[in-house]
């Protein structure tokens, strides 16, 4: 073995130095998804609790995911100004105090609107991407944001598992509330312990902020222009959730608030428009010097790229339980079990994404799994009722391994791109994983199961044909100016 390669080793069983801060993050994560996702294994009980309908449970489904979309924005940016410390446990307490108030919902409103809220911990993960890379060089970043990830998602994995037997445990009709509330306690005590046990970097090491706040650094007229075409998306899929709860739809709400809500967001994206023209107004006037260049495309590709593998991985979890009960006629708990067993891969798939780029590349990884994602989506889409369940669920755990492997991959070379810009970088990369949720879910209210899945199979070859043709593999070095002025020069390969 050469001394690259073993000092590309992690020992998980450490619990010093980096290893410390890779374990206390990774747990935060984990409690940040049992808290996002407590509701869906509990969803037939909740459904039959309040006499709901098949669109009311969908789009609460969406709405659990619609928050994070503009809150991984925000926290990315408030993540690279302040520090993942105070992030991340701000986020766990917030949270935790929501999802006890959504326990204690009365009728479907106030169900919708704390489930809504409660989006925002997704935004969580954003803040540990940062908190990694500061504590892990580039040999290392895939492996660690892998396991970072990928144990982290397992908290939805615990939910589905745990949170039904729980409701069980305690008992009566209002079981449910007891457990999903006992995971708002976990994060509100954990978010506290989280302050007192990390810090942002290691000693003696540089915390790099960006230049100006309000909108991301780029360095070229057509990245700008790149910029705020990629941003669009994030609002879209906001509109598309205000016209799910339309009178065309749920009528949740009335036509006029409905196109206020449009109104709202047009408004808002140009706010974010002027804000991105302040920010980088320089590069209209004068080059920004080669040593300082990136090139955002490769965020837009990541971003794609994570649409289709988390996206798709936020639609599985939600609607995996419901579609293994009423396919297959089984019980909430049975269904509840075999649906976990998809998010419980990102014990490894995800890690090994991340250990596979580190090893192999990180275009040639996601140019393999994304392969794996389009092909194993397509044979998803072929189940049906006549299919042995054992076959469904391997054919779910193949589907699971490429995707979540997707996701390791992707974020192997996020922190890779700008060292002062990672929180801003994985927000967005991050929140594209939700509009891929809200995209995928909004599919799944107007079509089969079938066409649902071979949707997510296509979304995968046309993100594969990006990756072949835009990205490029991460080399050389990124340059960060230091508080004193002097330039640093960090390792990207």
């Amino acid at each position: 073995m050469s001394q690259a390669d073993s000092k590309s080793k992690l020992n998980l069983f450490s619990f010093s130095g980096n290893m410390r801060i890779l374990h206390l993050t990774w747990f935060a994560f984990f409690i940040s998804f049992m808290v996002w996702f407590a509701h869906a294994p509990l969803m037939v009980v909740i459904r039959e609790t309040f006499g709901l309908s098949d669109q009311e449970v969908k789009a609460l489904l969406i709405l659990n995911v619609a928050m994070t979309i503009p809150a991984r924005i925000v926290v990315g940016m408030l993540v690279d100004r302040f520090g993942p410390r105070i992030m991340f446990s701000s986020i766990l307490i917030l949270s935790g105090i929501f999802c006890i108030a959504f326990s204690m919902a009365q009728n479907y409103q106030q169900l919708a609107t704390l489930r809504f809220l409660l989006g925002f911990v997704g935004a969580g993960f954003v803040v540990g991407i940062r908190m990694i890379s500061e504590w892990f060089p580039a040999r290392q970043t895939g492996v660690a944001q892998g396991i970072y990830g990928g144990w982290g998602n397992f908290g939805s994995a615990a939910s589905a598992m745990l949170l039904p037997g729980l409701a069980l445990l305690y008992g009566g009709d209002d079981g449910w509330r007891y457990a999903i509330a006992s995971t708002g306690i976990i994060a509100i005590l954990y978010g506290i312990f989280y302050y007192f046990a990390v810090t942002n970097t290691p000693k003696g090491s540089t915390y790099f902020k960006p230049k100006k706040m309000g909108g991301m650094e780029v360095t070229s007229k057509f990245d700008f222009f790149l910029y705020l075409v990629v941003s669009i998306p994030m609002y879209g899929a906001l509109a598309v959730l205000a016209w799910k709860l339309s009178p065309a739809n749920l009528n949740w709400f009335d036509n006029s608030i409905t196109y206020g809500i449009y109104a709202t967001l047009t408004a808002v994206y140009l706010y974010q428009s002027f804000n991105i023209y302040q920010v980088n107004k320089e590069i209209f006037k004068k080059d920004v010097p080669d040593i300082f260049k990136y090139d955002f495309s490769q965020v837009a590709v990541l971003n794609l790229a994570y649409l289709v593998t988390f996206g798709s991985e936020l639609a599985l979890v939600s609607m995996l339980p419901l579609f293994y009960k009423d396919t297959f006629e089984i019980s909430t708990v049975l269904a509840g079990i075999l649906a976990a067993i998809y998010p419980v891969m990102n014990l490894i798939a995800r890690p090994a994404g991340g250990v596979i780029s580190d090893k192999f590349g990180r275009k040639r990884t996601l140019t393999v799994l994304f392969t794996g994602i389009a092909l194993s989506f397509a044979l998803l889409a072929q189940v049906d009722s006549s299919w042995a369940l054992p076959l469904v669920v391997v054919t779910t755990i193949i589907c699971g391994l490429f995707s979540k492997a997707g996701s390791g991959a992707v974020f192997a070379m996020v922190p890779l791109i700008q060292r002062r810009m990672t929180g801003q970088i994985a927000g967005m990369t991050g929140a594209y994983g939700n509009i891929g949720g809200v995209m995928f879910l909004t599919i799944l209210s107007f079509v089969s199961t079938q066409a649902f899945f071979m949707f997510i199979a296509g979304a995968g070859a046309i993100v594969l044909f990006a990756i072949i043709v835009f990205s490029r593999e991460p080399h050389g070095q990124m340059a960060e100016v230091m508080p004193d002025g002097s330039v640093e020069m960090i390792d990207v390969s």
